[in-house]
């Protein structure tokens, strides 16, 4: 019995995926739990496990295939011992439109004849007789390089033109593509499309060098979420001075004395600020807080988010309870889910939700910085470098090693003492770091 392989949906907000590398090919035997692909979301990158045994027939949708949508067949698996002509019937009976009813105007492509210039015809001639079906890629691709779909021998189901049917195809000039406007009529596809149109890349000028990169679904998502936020959020900052002379030194006998070998943890800042920014929301609970428009949601539990930066953009993965767990656990957890971070293997309950986020550029030697707000999280905490710097103390001039924070506040939410008395409540910690460990 064939059984189609479905776009999977692998976290709440997931509309489209891009299938970057298929781990077995057709033909292959499959055992449940066995790993077939590797999806990239709209956050990270994830694996595809087979849920039951058999033979990968066929691949629907090749490496690279980009905006599948959730639910949309991706591979056809045959039971083991079954008949493979069985799969010929399936993909004759396989249509773009399966699991595409929203996307069904987007892959008709009705094109439209321009009339030579000074031709007596003024209005543009139909021909409703051509239906072509192009993948969103493809056509985006077909777009850029003035390729009309028309004369192009689609390789994907039914026909259907994928970007690969275009990547030998050579691309015109400006000159030709002059030539053609002026003398001979020229097919301009007329596209109605459910989805958001992305724009065609700008026209390199003479004098000007440069590439354009195409943007990735993480880099969209982060591009459209903190556009909002900076937009809908009323945002203000304070800053504060962090004396860590103590916490240094703190931290240095702590590492000392940890075991070494496999398995064994260097604490860092970082875990000391984790843990003093769970702390102080204990103290100060009303920074604890997500703004909706018929009421403030108090949240009950402390999770922190972290941003880490990987090749693709920015993540915050989340220490959960982080207010009920020691500096070691905080620091083993911290490095494992950065790690993850970093290899694209975060699961969507490691970064979604979180109720208060940290981002630290210290290590880039960043002095101070404000954030912007992780919605719909009311706080921010942005983390610059220790440094030494002269301090007066007790009227004498000294030096000490200092650390600028500085938090930004939704003012819907958190107002300015509040605000004040929060990070009041983190620097006690962090100047007297064994508050932290007692």
């Amino acid at each position: 019995m064939t059984t189609p392989i479905l776009m999977p949906a692998l976290s709440p907000t997931m509309t489209e995926g891009t299938i970057t590398k298929w781990h077995k090919v057709e033909g292959d035997k499959v055992a449940a739990g066995d790993l077939l692909a590797e999806i990239e979301t709209d956050k990270a990158t994830m694996e595809l496990e087979a849920v039951e045994e058999g033979i990968l027939g066929t691949i629907l949708k090749p490496e690279s295939s980009e905006g599948i949508p959730v639910n949309e067949p991706i591979a056809i698996m045959l039971t083991d011992g079954e008949d493979a002509s069985n799969l010929n019937t399936y993909v004759e009976s396989y249509s773009p439109e399966v699991g595409e009813e929203n996307q069904a105007s987007a892959d008709l492509v009705q094109p439209q004849m321009l009339p030579k210039p000074g031709s007596d015809s003024n209005k543009p001639q139909v021909d409703a007789s051509l239906r072509i079906f192009a993948s969103p890629l493809a056509r985006r691709a077909a777009s850029d390089a003035g390729i009309d779909l028309t004369n192009i021998a689609g390789s994907g189901p039914h026909g259907r033109v994928v970007k690969r049917d275009l990547e030998a195809i050579p691309t015109k000039t400006p000159q030709e593509d002059e030539t053609v406007i002026g003398q001979s009529e020229i097919s301009v596809p007329a596209v109605v499309s459910s989805k958001k149109m992305v724009p065609a890349p700008l026209k390199s000028t003479p004098g000007e060098n440069f590439t354009e990169i195409t943007h990735s679904n993480m880099r969209m998502v982060i591009a459209d979420r903190l556009t909002k936020s900076s937009n809908q959020i009323p945002h203000f900052f304070l800053t504060i001075e962090c004396e860590i002379e103590r916490l240094l030194e703190m931290r240095k006998d702590l590492n000392n004395r940890a075991p070494e070998g496999e398995g064994s943890y260097k604490l860092s800042v970082n875990d000391f600020v984790v843990r003093a920014v769970a702390l102080a929301i204990k103290k100060v609970p009303m920074v604890n807080v997500s703004w909706t428009d018929k009421a403030m949601r108090q949240l009950n539990n402390v999770d922190i988010s972290i941003a880490v930066a990987t090749e693709g953009g920015l993540i915050t993965p989340i220490i959960r309870n982080a207010d009920q767990k020691g500096l070691t656990e905080i620091s083993i957890e911290t490095k494992v889910l950065a790690n993850k971070a970093r290899d694209g293997k975060l699961t969507p309950e490691e970064y979604q939700g979180g109720s208060f986020t940290i981002s630290n550029l210290g290590m880039y030697g960043v002095k101070e910085f404000s954030a912007i707000i992780n919605q719909p999280q009311s706080c921010i905490l942005a983390v610059g470098a220790g440094e030494k710097r002269a301090v007066v103390k007790k009227d004498t001039l000294s030096i000490a090693t200092m650390m600028s924070c500085t938090l930004s506040v939704d003012h819907r939410a958190v107002d300015g003492a509040l605000g004040a008395q929060y990070l009041q409540a983190f620097k006690s910690l962090i100047e007297d770091p064994l508050t932290m460990i007692l």
